[in-house]
């Protein structure tokens, strides 16, 4: 693990987030470093309490923040928000623009107040006739044609992770970076929106341009024109189910070495890589019963050495169990407030050959730092208590 880069130490971030957009947002910039505050009403994140398949939102996101509870619909509240933003650096939040601005805490008056501040905002979509819609992932990947893609005709499917998100959390944070470099030729704070709406859309834009271009629609993923001989689920002697892709012409040859499928090799009609690809409709089945020919175990091991794209087909609790995951620096623990321990992974790359975790990666309780760091921005016992919404302030 690289503890020395942390590139965004000694910066401070204050973060009014739920859900996983703007949380992710901070968590990345938590990662380089900085310090993430995670503002929480007196009751805790809402995200905290999720069951199902959103019981790991906030623990997967929220890794190394601190917590401090405010009642920002108090005077007490509002009043200690801006003793903490006098010193912050960067001011993250996902909330709605009307629900922001009733708080008291519009980006534009911000910036305004606090001309060294960037302030970003992650929102269903960016600037326009959509702006004050409710958005969420699902939303979007309906409205751009995500869902349409992903499943079969007339069967739209979101897909199976919250990427829309982690991705626009991922851009919120780049766009900080993008703001601290500016700040630091010119000293003055930027107001960032990030859109989940317009994120969703970079990701469907290479079926977007091949209908400018062409002037033809992509079909759905899974009815798709391919560009490969082979690129296809198949299924092992032991009944693994194993992705296989051959795409170039020194592919095909090699698969076809491999599963001893001389005659397709050889054969005048498949010379080239467009005619494979135009013949995927007899070719696959004679490729998929001499796949069934080997157990899944000869097969990884015999693509893994020749080069040839393969892979099982896992769930994601299986990733627990797979060697490179498991490698060190391949997961971090992380604990729950009640004592827990959780394996989750980090940022996806490495500097100086080693993972960047930007420091502890536990989860705060609700509230755990409140004390530590209204007291740090000159508060006293009797205005921290009322701003975080105690009901008893007697001495």
């Amino acid at each position: 693990m690289n503890d020395d880069f942390k590139p965004l130490a000694g910066l401070r971030v204050i973060e009014m987030t739920h859900m996983i957009m703007g949380p992710s947002c901070g968590m990345f910039l938590g990662m380089l470093g900085a310090e993430v505050i995670k503002v929480e009403p007196p009751e805790g994140d809402k995200t905290r309490a999720l069951t199902g398949m959103g019981r790991g939102f906030h623990p997967t996101f929220n890794r190394g923040k601190k917590s401090i509870t405010l009642d920002l619909k108090s005077d007490a509240g509002r009043a200690a928000m801006h003793r903490i933003l006098e010193s912050a650096d960067i001011f993250v939040e996902n909330f709605r623009d009307e629900s922001l601005a009733g708080m008291g805490f519009d980006p534009g008056m911000l910036r305004k107040k606090y001309p060294q501040l960037i302030v970003s905002s992650l929102k269903g979509f960016l600037k326009g006739p959509y702006e004050n819609r409710t958005a969420m992932d699902e939303v979007v990947q309906m409205m751009t044609g995500m869902a349409y893609m992903t499943g079969p005709t007339g069967r739209p499917l979101r897909i199976g992770s919250s990427a829309n998100d982690i991705m626009g959390g991922l851009f919120g944070a780049f766009a900080v970076l993008a703001a601290l470099l500016e700040r630091g030729k010119d000293g003055k704070g930027h107001v960032l929106r990030t859109g989940l709406f317009e994120n969703c859309l970079l990701l469907v834009a290479q079926h977007m341009v091949q209908f400018d271009i062409e002037g033809r629609e992509a079909p759905p993923m899974p009815e798709r024109e391919f560009s490969w001989p082979v690129y296809d689920i198949f299924e092992s002697g032991d009944g693994r189910q194993v992705f296989i892709g051959a795409v170039t012409e020194g592919q095909w040859v090699t698969l076809c070495n491999l599963l001893g499928l001389d005659s397709l090799r050889d054969d005048p009609r498949l010379q080239k890589r467009m005619d494979q690809i135009e013949a995927r409709d007899w070719t696959i089945p004679i490729v998929a019963s001499a796949v069934r020919e080997f157990r899944f175990a000869q097969l990884a091991s015999m693509f893994e050495d020749a080069g040839i794209p393969f892979s099982p087909i896992h769930r994601p609790a299986e990733m627990y169990d797979d060697p490179h995951v498991l490698r060190p620096d391949g997961l971090f623990a992380s604990r729950l407030p009640e004592g827990q321990v959780f394996r989750a992974p980090v940022m996806p790359f490495e500097v100086d050959d080693a993972a960047v975790t930007g420091g502890a990666l536990d989860i705060a309780d609700i509230g755990e730092d409140t004390r530590e760091v209204l007291s740090r921005a000159g508060l006293s016992e009797t205005e921290i208590l009322l701003a975080s919404g105690a009901k008893d302030v007697t001495a």
